[in-house]
């Protein structure tokens, strides 16, 4: 891995329908033209072996969201070109391990403040429920796993591809319901985890990464129920730091309950393992990841931030990106 290809961007509107950009400004793009969008947009080329769709948080702008996904991928880049020997098998070949970044860009921006963290709370929950996020972003889910061929143990095919989800913030909420939104006729199964394929979805996802989510410790036990099935294949891996005051003491605040980005995956239709976020350079066990759903301590490494959010946008760290090639490895 060299380093990261441009990011390409889908960028959503208020009520969560892709929007592209005219002379004019923003418009809807007509519903007839959906796919004829995204393929305008994202057809994998022919060397990538991973998609990586990245949701940002609340209080990031398109260009800060392009330049935070950037900069995982650079980091993740650098700790694969240094410490191949942790991830066998995105090392042991030329285009093991080439990943082609997706960005779904939303109005995220808010005043700094407790009526500002609302206003985005209940911006992301109506783009999903009372709007259009959820089934967009799965139907966009869907496209790419159409375009992305068969894969095999050593990536026969030359559009094989893996997915992956990286969610920050409130962008993990649009990536949950869109997840447990999709549906449809179509196995899915990967190689790597123990984890059974489920029929009947439209796509598979191989492993799912939420940063610092800001959602309450239940929601996967109240809201999220459908994520003990598919369509995703992979585990739904979790980060929380109590340095997160987005998440901890303004979460607690506008919903009365602490957030996941601060206290972790408390109640889950499946058990949850309990584990800390390691080093660069020490291994993630498959054995460690290999559930539905893991809860990761990042409490001594995510502790950078001032002001109100606190460490709650302090991911884009070589831990973060060790735990993301450590679940594309076990992937495969």
């Amino acid at each position: 891995m060299t380093g990261p290809a441009s990011v390409r961007t889908v960028h959503l509107d208020e009520r969560g329908w892709p929007a592209r950009r005219t002379a004019n400004g923003p418009r809807p793009v007509p519903a007839a033209r959906l796919d004829e969008h995204f393929a305008d947009l994202l057809t994998p080329p022919p060397w990538a072996t991973d998609i990586v769709v990245y949701v940002h948080g609340w209080q990031t702008s398109p260009d800060s969201a392009v330049a935070a996904f950037g900069s995982l991928l650079g980091l993740a880049a650098r700790q694969l070109d240094t410490r191949p020997e942790l991830y066998p098998r995105l090392a042991s070949g030329p285009r093991v391990f080439a990943p082609w970044p997706v960005l779904v860009a939303w109005p995220s921006r808010s005043l700094p403040s407790l009526a500002g963290y609302r206003t985005i709370r209940e911006r992301a929950h109506s783009m999903s429920t009372r709007g259009h996020a959820a089934r967009v972003i799965g139907r966009l889910l869907g496209y790419l796993d159409a375009q992305r061929g068969d894969r095999t143990p050593v990536l026969r095919t030359r559009n094989g591809q893996y997915l992956h989800l990286v969610g920050h913030s409130f962008g993990c909420r649009f990536l949950c319901e869109a997840v447990q939104w999709a549906a449809g006729d179509r196995p899915g199964g990967t190689l790597g985890w123990s984890m059974p394929s489920v029929p009947g979805r439209p796509f598979t996802v191989d492993s799912m990464l939420l940063f610092q989510m800001a959602a309450p410790r239940d929601a996967f036990a109240t809201r999220f129920t459908a994520l003990a099935g598919a369509p995703l294949r992979g585990p739904l891996v979790a980060t929380y730091s109590q340095y997160d005051r987005a998440t901890g003491f303004w979460h607690l605040r506008a919903e009365k309950r602490a957030g996941i980005g601060y206290a972790g995956i408390g109640t889950a239709p499946a058990p949850v393992s309990a584990i800390d976020m390691l080093p660069p350079g020490r291994p993630y066990p498959v054995e460690a990841l290999d559930h539905r759903f893991v809860s990761v301590d990042a409490g001594g490494v995510f502790v950078r931030g001032r002001g109100p959010a606190g460490a709650h946008s302090d991911h884009l760290r070589p831990e973060s990106a060790h735990l993301l090639l450590s679940l594309a490895d076990h992937a495969r």
